[in-house]
Order: structure tokens, then C-alpha cells, then sequence
């Protein structure tokens, strides 16, 4: 069964969402505090998702993010915002998480949400991965296991962050908009909005240029999207 980790400090609205996940088939771990949520994972290596809400006792969200991201690079991190809290959204993303949702939501957003993530992460035991590889120097996309290399060294890449780059390195010198990076990435059903594209790519350039203020390989095409650049 797909099992995913909810941490939520207000019982009622931590109701809510583990009861609309079972009903959508999840199992569903519960966690009322960021060190509950830590200790939880270590205790369920199985769980595919985490959904993190923000504003916690005790260390909070976004550190439960940057912790989770660290020791588990291949779980999907959804953080819960409140609608008004426009940096949160940012600040989540530009700290590991993988994509937001505002409260209040419903029962729907909130699962297909999940349902996305997991499809876009490329879960190994529901996905099948493609066989073979990409070699732009320095870089070199290995698509059997899901991983992308500089200079022979290994990059801490997240799920979607290997899917931009796959997407970007199948399409070279190409422009790409923001409208299509979404589609092909987050999908053409996702409930978000497309800024949620320059943020990641933002959180990419940092993992993958020498210098990301002056990005060689990610290149801004104005008014557009996005490039990669081989020259």
C-alpha cells in the first residue's frame, strides 16, 4: 500500500487529511511534532510522502523539510501553507520540498496532490524506469537509476529536480516555456501555479552551475522560459 506521513499540530485539520487519504486508498502515518515526524520516518522506511505543515512546536517545518530532504532524497515533500504566506511557499520549495499546497484545500487538490508526486517521482516499486543514458559534458543522465552526474561526481538531485533535468537535457538549446516544463514535469492536471517552475529551476542552477548568479547551463530565455545551453 502507498503510505504517506502527515505531520499537522491541529488534530481537526490533521483529521481531515488522514481521513480523505484512506479514503483515496493511502495508509497514512500521523505526527504531531517535527521530532515525532523524524522519528516516525526512521521507524517507516516504506513512506513515499510527507505533507508538512509549517508553523509547529518545537523545530518547524521548514526544518523538518531541510532534515527530511537530507536523509531521504527520494521521498516527495508537499508543505501545507496558509494562503497569505506567499514566501512560505518559496521558502519551502527553496528548501527541499517538491511542491505546496494552501490552506484551506479540498479533499480532491489535497490527493491529487499526492497522487502527482508520487507519479512524477518515479517510484520504483510503481514505476518502471526507462534504460539508458544522456551524455552532455559534464553532465551524464543515467535513466535506469534515476541519477545525473558532473564531472563524474554524483549530484544531490531530487526526483523532480532529475525529471527538469531529463526534460532539459532530452531537448538541448532548446526554448522551452514555462507552460511546457510544467505539463511535462508536474503534469497537465496539476492544481498549482506555473511560478512554482522558477523557483525550482532557482533551487537547480544552485546544484548544478558554478556560479548560479551567472548560469552557463540553465539559461533564462526572456519573455519565454527556459534553455539549456551547450555551447
Amino acid at each position: 500500500m502507498k503510505k504517506v506521513l502527515v505531520l499537522e499540530d491541529e488534530s481537526s485539520i490533521r483529521s481531515f487529511i488522514v481521513i480523505n487519504l484512506i479514503r483515496a486508498g493511502y495508509e497514512v502515518v500521523e505526527a504531531e511534532t517535527g521530532e515525532e515526524a523524524l522519528e516516525k520516518l526512521s521507524e517507516n522506511p516504506d513512506v513515499r510522502v510527507t505533507l508538512l505543515d509549517i508553523m509547529l512546536p518545537g523545530i518547524d517545518g521548514f526544518e523538518v523539510c531541510r532534515r527530511v530532504r537530507a536523509a531521504y532524497p527520494h521521498i516527495g515533500i508537499i508543505m501545507l501553507t496558509a494562503r497569505s504566506q506567499e514566501m512560505d511557499k518559496v521558502t519551502g520549495l527553496m528548501t527541499g520540498a517538491d511542491d505546496y499546497v494552501t490552506k484551506p484545500f479540498s479533499p480532491a487538490e489535497l490527493t491529487a496532490r499526492v497522487d502527482a508526486l508520487l507519479r512524477r517521482a518515479g517510484d520504483a516499486l510503481l514505476v518502471s524506469a526507462s534504460v539508458g543514458e544522456i551524455s552532455q559534458p559534464p553532465f551524464l543522465l543515467n535513466m535506469t537509476d534515476r541519477v545525473v552526474e558532473k564531472n563524474g561526481k554524483r549530484l544531490k538531485l531530487t526526483q523532480l529536480e532529475y525529471q527538469i533535468m531529463k526534460l532539459f537535457m532530452e531537448n538541448p538549446d532548446k526554448a522551452l516555456t514555462r507552460e511546457e516544463i510544467l505539463d511535462t514535469v508536474w503534469g497537465r492536471g496539476y492544481f498549482g501555479e506555473v511560478k512554482i517552475v522558477d523557483v525550482n529551476i532557482r533551487r537547480l542552477r544552485l546544484k548544478i552551475e558554478d556560479d548560479a548568479q551567472e548560469p552557463r547551463y540553465i539559461a533564462t530565455v526572456w519573455g519565454t522560459g527556459y534553455k539549456w545551453s551547450t555551447d
